[in-house]
């Protein structure tokens, strides 16, 4: 026993001071949710999960991408769609003026709704357009969607896109230049409206192959994502059950602490009182 230098009081106050940064340092990651909160916690796990995390963002803008690219295709299908009937008029007003019935007359109004959907046609590709890009006119002869995290060729998917005006599409005529003004015209017409109906069929089908790559680039990101997000979740996140008992543990070894530490600091006022 000595009065000089207190040395379980010493011993207690180190094992004190132990017992309480355990403790705050339980608390605070209980209080945030994480095991890593700093280099200090697990340095090589603190650089993985900053990693992994920076890839689901990467992953979750991909999926983003994606899901734009579908936006776009949907909606140069959708005009397409409308051409497509338009087309289906025009071959309707082909045959109709086809038909010996009709008078010159007759086929001037049949010509009259046919150049006006012409014209409507050519209106649908000049407008079709998404964010800016147009779709349809020619301007733009593809696009490319980055679906993945990476620079390379297996991280992006491209649409080939074409004029789809009347002076494009059709045979050896275009569709601009048909008329359906007398009975030679409007049956040369038909053969030249199946051609570009089948132009126009033939873009749809391109457009629709690239939306399922999509949507399936779409799944596959998402299930990525899901997957390294749990896999940083592990590396990262606090186990609560086993953080809550180390806590408890802590606390009572700080409590024992307080009441140690106070027993070791009346041994010199016991010392004394033998000397006395």
């Amino acid at each position: 026993m000595s009065i000089k230098s207190n040395i379980p009081s010493l011993s207690a106050q180190r094992s004190l001071n132990k017992s309480q940064t355990s403790l705050q340092s339980s608390l605070s990651k209980l209080s945030s949710g994480l095991r890593v909160r700093s280099a200090a916690d697990d340095a090589a796990g603190l650089a993985i999960s900053q990693k992994m995390g920076a890839h689901i963002k990467s992953i979750g803008q991909a999926e983003r991408n994606a899901n734009d690219g579908i936006s776009a295709i949907q909606t140069a299908d959708g005009a397409l769609n409308e051409v497509h009937g338009i087309m289906d008029r025009l071959r309707e007003l082909s045959v109709q003026s086809s038909n010996g019935t009709y008078t010159n007359a007759d086929r001037k109004f049949l010509n009259d709704e046919f150049s006006a959907l012409k014209g409507e046609i050519d209106r649908i590709v000049k407008v079709t357009e998404f964010n800016g890009t147009k779709l349809l006119d020619g301007s733009t002869t593809n696009m490319s969607f980055q679906v993945g995290i990476n620079k390379s060729t297996n991280d992006t998917i491209k649409v080939s896109l074409a004029s789809m005006g009347t002076s494009n599409l059709g045979g050896a005529t275009k569709v601009s230049a048909l008329s359906v003004s007398t009975v030679t015209k409007a049956q040369s017409a038909i053969a030249m409206i199946d051609d570009a109906i089948g132009d126009i069929s033939t873009q749809r089908s391109k457009l629709g192959a690239v939306s399922n790559r999509l949507n399936v680039a779409v799944s596959n990101l998402g299930s990525y994502r899901e997957n390294l997000s749990a896999a940083n979740s592990q590396i990262r996140d606090v186990d609560i059950a086993q953080e809550t008992a180390n806590m408890t543990r802590n606390n009572i070894l700080m409590q024992a602490g307080v009441s140690v530490l106070a027993q070791a600091n009346q041994m010199p006022s016991i010392a004394l009182g033998l000397i006395g």
